[in-house]
Parts: structure tokens; C-alpha cells; sequence
């Protein structure tokens, strides 16, 4: 691989890091680092040590593992990775979101966030509370975003599609903490990806450094006082890294540069913490924590325009059909009442959704892919639910559960969109006794795979219709 890296690349790295060049250039010959990281919304400790038996952990993510996939291990093949319990994430991607220092109940704001590794991440550390907005400029990069945040089953996301200094009219001052994984040269990639060393040139590294500081000016004004922003690359460029935080603080008197401990594989430099990829930990990534002045005066969000409003009286009165479904499907629990609290719900377009408990603001204005946690539509006087709600959903809420076996051949069937029996799993029915329906709703139950839910199905007889989206079935 080192042979195909571009001259200016190599000629330029021998200047940066003199004696180390030749180790660092010798990396390039070495297999990629793969990880995985658990998702903590939907996979409990005795599912993540089932995932993970035999792997390696990663030193700076609790929950990520590094896998090889020529040992006969392919995750993104198998089914409890469509049920969102894990992510498949470059082992050193998952370090800055470790440094925002994310608590329950902050309003967070990844700012350029697609494919979603970083946000799905903060989401789990945010543990179902606060309001994590994702934003991603690019549109089709944003649809993508906005189907990892489904696959992981998180409710309290805002995913925008938006360039970052349209957003500072609206949320001036708002964000607890603030992610600039911000788009680079990518040098970090080049190991695995042909395209990285295509795109490479002296001229789109300066370009790159040019769009940075654009956008980390976007985020100094969206950060409240005493909140914290990380900055950080896949790329080894210092004028893309260590000068651009240097020539940010000169900009911006208000913000200093905080204390970053580096864990095993990582460097601290001039305060900044880099991965190399010739320690052998992953593919190389830079990251430096910014902080503003100030105090912290309250970990919710501090959006100071207006709110998203919840239904209306019209809306509730025709937002039966889903209470009925509710009272079907879900069991008695805080996740029955929260969806059986009409001042929860909203409508977003024709989808009725549920709004995080932090609240969102008014959508009217933003670009919006997904607001809250999409529910279903309600049609002919009928509810039909939303793939997100099923992926939502725990085991242990639902009345009726058909549970498949991750390496089985049902499982696979299901995701090809095929049809099922109460014997194609375990089957658990546990309605009230002598509960009758009578309604449209009859029948709809909750797929799970090793106990994590996958999707609908609605029963007929002894037949279940799968409910499984088209769009994502296995062919």
C-alpha cells in the first residue's frame, strides 16, 4: 500500500515526523483495524458478552471490541446487526466522542455527523435522556444518518440536514457539548480505502483546512459558556489538526484548550491527544478539547426559540387508534404511559411521533430527516406502526414476542421478508387472559433476535405476516 501512497504524502509526512516516517509509512502495509461497538440502548451485559466472547477489548471505548474478520467472524452479517445491537466503527473513530464527557440530560449537537458512528454513540452515553441533535449537510449522507439512529433504536434524536453556520441563528448558546468530527483530507483512511489516496493533493488539504475553520467558528457560537467542544480529524495533516486549534484560539479568547488524558494507543501532543497507526491501535485519528468560559448553569437544552407544540384537541381525538394499539401491544410499564401521554406526541408531517422527554425545538425552519421517535401513521382510521417503534421497543415491553435465533435460518427469513409460524421461534403471549380483540390491531406482536427486537409481525391465525420493511430485506 505504501508504495501507492502519493509522493507529496510521503515527501510531506518524512518532514512532520523525521525518524518516525519510516514506521509510520511501513503501517500502510499492515491489515486495517475493525471494531465493533455494543450498543448499550438495546444490548444488556449478558447479550454483549455473548457478541464479544474471544474478542479484544478497545482501550478507550468500554463497550468496543476489535474483531478480524479472516477468523470467520462477519458482524455485518448477522442479523442482531440489523437489530441494532452493535455498531460496526473504525476502532479509532470511537475515541473523541469519549472526550466530550457526555452526562444524562445534556443537549448535545454533532455537527457533522453521517454515517452516525459518533452519534450513536453519544446517544448511548445520553442513556435515553436529554436531546441529541445530529446534523449532517450532505442530504443523502443525512438519510443514512437518520437510519442508523433508527437501527439503534434511539428516541431522543434530531437528525438535520443543514450547513453548520445556518444553524447558528437558531441555537446560539444552546449546546452543553458540541462534536466537530469535522470533514478532512483523510488521510486516516487511506489503509482501507483506494478513494483516499485518489482524492489526496496538497491544494484539498488546504481546502479542507479552509471549510474547518468555517465550521468550528459555526460551533464557538453554539456552545454554552462552561461547555465543552471536541475537534477532531481522521487525517495526519498538522494544518488540518494542531495549527487549526492554535489559530481557533486565537480567534476566539473566550475558549481555551482542556486537559485530555490519553489512554493506551493514544499520544498527547502540545495538549492534543493523536492515534498513530503504526502503535498499532487503529487507523489514526487527532482530537483536541476545547472548553468555553463560563459556568455550566444547567445540562438541558438552552434552544431559546420556541418549542415543538405536542397534538392538539383535534389530533388527540384522532390519535385513538394508536392509544388502542398501545393498550394491545404494550405492556404496563413508564414506556406504555410515556406513549399514552398525549402531551408527548406530535405530529411530524403524516407520521405521529413521540418527543424526547428534553422537548424539541420548533421544527419549522430546520431541514429535518427525523424528529423524536417516529411511531406510525394512522390510516382509515387504522394505526400502523412505524419500523422505529418496533426497534424501540425492549423485549420485556412487548405483549407478544416471537423470538429467532441469531444464527438461525428464521432469522435470516425474516429479514428476506418472508413469512412465519408460531413455530419458527420461541413464542411468548402475554395479553391478559380472556383479553378480546376485536379491532384492526389485533394480532401485532414484536420479532426480537437473542432477545433483541427486529421488527413487527402481525398474526392472522397461525400465520405471521411479516412486517419487515421492503427497502431493507435481504434478497
Amino acid at each position: 500500500m505504501a508504495g501507492a501512497l502519493p509522493e507529496g504524502f510521503k515527501e510531506r509526512i518524512k518532514k512532520d515526523l523525521g525518524k518516525e516516517a519510516d514506521s509510520f509509512l511501513g503501517s500502510f502495509f499492515d491489515v486495517p483495524k475493525r471494531g465493533l461497538r455494543i450498543n448499550t440502548l438495546k444490548a444488556g451485559a449478558r447479550a454483549e458478552e455473548e457478541i464479544t466472547r474471544g474478542l479484544k477489548k478497545i482501550p478507550w471505548e468500554e463497550h468496543g471490541y476489535y474483531y478480524e474478520e479472516d477468523t470467520g467472524f462477519a458482524p455485518g452479517r448477522m442479523p442482531l446487526h440489523r437489530a441494532g445491537a452493535y455498531y460496526i466503527q473504525e476502532p479509532s473513530a470511537m475515541a473523541p466522542a469519549g472526550f466530550l464527557d457526555v452526562r444524562p440530560g445534556m443537549c448535545v449537537l454533532d455537527l457533522c455527523a453521517a454515517p452516525g458512528g459518533k452519534s450513536t454513540q453519544t446517544a448511548a452515553y445520553l442513556g435515553g435522556s436529554g436531546l441529541l441533535v445530529a446534523n449532517e449537510p450532505v442530504r443523502d449522507r443525512a438519510r443514512i444518518l437518520s437510519q442508523n439512529i433508527e437501527r439503534m433504536g434511539i428516541k431522543n434524536a434530531l437528525v438535520i440536514s443543514h450547513d453548520p453556520k445556518e444553524l447558528v441563528p437558531a441555537f446560539p448558546a444552546s449546546f452543553d457539548r458540541i462534536l466537530v468530527d469535522a470533514p478532512c483530507s483523510g488521510e486516516g483512511m487511506m489503509r482501507r480505502d483506494e478513494t483516499a489516496i485518489e482524492q489526496w493533493s496538497p491544494e484539498n488539504v488546504a481546502m479542507c483546512a479552509k471549510r474547518q475553520e468555517g465550521i468550528l467558528d459555526s460551533a464557538a457560537v453554539m456552545l454554552k459558556p462552561g461547555g465543552r467542544l471536541v475537534y477532531s480529524t481522521c487525517t495526519f495533516s498538522f494544518d488540518e489538526d494542531e495549527e487549526q486549534v492554535k489559530h481557533f484560539l486565537e480567534k476566539h479568547p473566550d475558549y481555551h484548550l482542556a486537559e485530555a488524558r490519553p489512554c493506551a494507543g493514544m499520544r498527547a501532543e502540545q495538549g492534543m491527544i493523536r492515534i498513530w497507526p503504526q502503535d498499532g491501535y487503529g487507523e489514526g485519528h487527532f482530537m483536541a478539547v476545547l472548553e468555553r468560559d463560563g459556568e455550566l448553569k444547567s445540562a438541558s437544552c438552552g434552544y431559546r426559540g420556541r418549542m415543538e407544540k405536542p397534538l392538539n384537541n383535534k389530533q388527540i381525538r384522532e390519535a385513538a387508534p394508536f392509544r388502542e394499539f398501545v393498550s394491545n401491544v404494550i405492556k404496563d410499564g413508564a414506556f406504555r404511559e410515556y406513549l399514552l401521554d398525549s402531551s408527548k406526541l406530535f405530529m411530524f408531517g403524516s407520521r405521529l411521533c413521540a418527543l424526547p422527554e428534553a422537548g424539541l425545538p420548533a421544527l419549522t425552519g430546520l431541514k429535518v430527516i427525523r424528529a423524536g421517535l417516529e411511531l406510525g401513521e394512522i390510516r382509515k382510521g387504522r394505526f400502523i406502526p412505524a419500523h422505529s417503534l418496533a426497534l424501540a421497543i425492549s423485549r420485556e415491553s412487548a405483549m407478544r414476542v416471537l423470538e429467532l435465533d441469531n444464527t438461525g435460518e428464521e432469522a435470516e427469513r425474516y429479514l428476506a421478508g418472508g413469512t412465519l409460524t408460531k413455530e419458527s421461534g420461541r413464542y411468548y403471549d402475554e395479553t391478559p387472559e380472556g383479553k378480546a380483540f376485536t379491532n384492526e390491531n389485533a394480532g401485532w406482536g414484536l420479532v426480537t433476535v437473542s432477545g433483541i427486537s427486529i421488527g413487527w409481525y402481525k398474526a392472522s391465525n397461525d400465520i405471521f405476516k411479516n412486517h419487515y420493511p421492503k427497502g431493507l430485506r435481504i434478497f
